[in-house]
């Protein structure tokens, strides 16, 4: 295969398994925050408890982030050295600046959050929480800004090819940075919400449904029921912008190839590259054009546009960011439909049903599928470019031989497959086990049926 094509395969699949930690907890900071902050306001012993439960699985989360992080950092040096060579001046500050909080913030005062609650006054071990939340979220802020400058590069000038800053504010507030940021937020969010969700109607199943479980439980299901239709408005406003400055990856997902109006919403063909149309088309005429133009008749540019006069394709290959797209609005479809439910059963009964349980517990990784398809959408779609309009992507590759980035590939690959499965087992089995035997940060135990026991006995329902 092309050492090309490997390398963006290898850097894929790094990205990939490294993007499925921070989407977690990025949301899941703030939600542990809430869970203190309503223990300390209440006094309710199930919010410490939840609190207890889901910090294990922010840990958990945050230590493969950061290893599979570090190992994907590595390949800038290794399989695309000309990235540094051409745009260092930019990137190397902001990848600096997400270190920075990254380390800082969330490795110093996790500690505390794990292991501060006797060791530290309660005032402190609160404020440790809201840092580790806000240096999830401000490491997030400066990779999407990277990222998006990648996408929409502006502040800089190029001297003898190579990119130097002249703006910073124009290269931090990019043109797609506000949609990026609040679409990958609401991302985390809802992955956060059915990761929530679906582990605590696992625990209801298995008969643990203690107060901190149902308090888990409708958190989970209120911040998805919330957030997914500003999720569903704030992706139709990035998709503008998407088409103000890429319209190339507009037209592979929408699979577009001539630019006219009346385009149809497709919801399943085949996109043929070689005959350059798509085979067995289902659409919704005119919705394309509705989306996007907000017209029936708008006119939708094709993919025929970004061809040059050799014959060289200036567009992105089109069946993955057109299949890509489509799983992404299915999962949002499907996660709307869920939470919807799910929020309306508590509301009615105060609880749910088996069938609704297991429905959420197979929802449970539902934002994983979702981001990962987006995130295909957004890069492989960026294709050819690599910094869009000043570097492309065979430009920034090494000359490593085929055959060592397919033998590296191989091992991530295994890696990460054993990691993965690893992680879901773990989760699953701390779900699985709760909180029985194990003792409180305020000196209660945990009784069989989850409420807290207090050394004197009695139990926080009897007080």
């Amino acid at each position: 295969m092309d050492p090309i094509l490997l390398a963006r395969i290898q850097f894929g699949a790094n990205i990939s398994f490294h993007i499925l930690f921070p989407t977690i907890t990025i949301a899941l900071g703030w939600v542990l925050l809430f869970f203190k902050v309503a223990f300390n306001r209440s006094g309710n012993e199930k919010w410490m408890n939840a609190y207890r439960f889901w910090v294990k699985v922010f840990a958990l989360s945050f230590a493969l982030g950061v290893v599979s992080g570090i190992t994907m950092s590595f390949q800038f040096g290794t399989n695309w050295p000309g990235f540094m060579e051409r745009v260092g001046n930019i990137a190397g500050p902001l990848l600096a600046y997400e270190v920075l909080t990254a380390f800082f913030l969330e490795a110093t005062f996790l500690g505390i959050m794990l292991f501060g609650f006797r060791k530290v006054p309660n005032w402190m071990h609160t404020l440790a929480t809201f840092l580790v939340a806000f240096g999830t979220t401000m490491s997030a802020f400066w990779i999407l800004v990277l990222n998006s400058w990648m996408h929409t590069p502006a502040g800089f000038e190029l001297r003898d090819g190579v990119a130097f800053a002249t703006d910073w504010w124009a290269i931090i507030f990019n043109p797609s940075m506000p949609y990026r940021l609040a679409h990958m937020l609401l991302a985390s969010g809802l992955t956060c919400a059915f990761l929530i969700a679906g582990l605590s109607a696992f625990r209801w199943l298995r008969q643990d449904r203690g107060p901190d479980v149902m308090a888990a439980l409708r958190t989970g299901v209120a911040i998805g029921a919330v957030l997914i239709p500003v999720q569903i408005f704030v992706g139709d406003l990035h998709g503008l912008n998407t088409l103000q400055h890429q319209p190339a990856k507009v037209a592979a997902m929408e699979g577009n190839w001539t630019t006219k109006g009346h385009v149809p919403l497709l919801l399943f063909a085949l996109p043929n590259e070689t005959t350059r149309s798509n085979d067995f088309e289902i659409g919704i005429p005119g919705g394309a054009s509705l989306i996007l133009k907000h017209d029936f008749a708008g006119v939708v540019p094709g993919l025929n546009d970004f061809v040059a006069p050799d014959g060289t394709r200036l567009h992105p290959p089109v069946a993955p960011v057109f299949f890509a797209f489509r799983i992404m609005v299915g999962m949002g479809v499907l996660m709307l439909m869920v939470s919807w439910l799910a929020a309306w059963q508590l509301w009615r009964r105060g609880d749910i049903g088996v069938p609704l349980a297991w429905v959420l517990v197979g929802m449970t990784f539902a934002g994983w599928v979702a981001t990962l398809s987006g995130w295909y959408v957004t890069e492989i779609g960026r294709q050819p470019w690599l910094v869009t309009g000043v570097l492309t992507t065979a430009q920034a590759a090494s000359t490593v031989p085929g055959g060592m980035i397919a033998a590296t590939l191989a091992m991530y690959l295994a890696i990460y497959a054993i990691l993965i499965a690893a992680y879901i087992s773990v989760l699953f089995h701390l779900a699985g086990k709760g909180l029985k035997g194990v003792a409180s940060p305020t000196g209660a135990g945990v009784a069989k049926g989850g409420a807290p026991v207090h050394p004197a006995g009695a139990t926080a329902k009897d007080k």
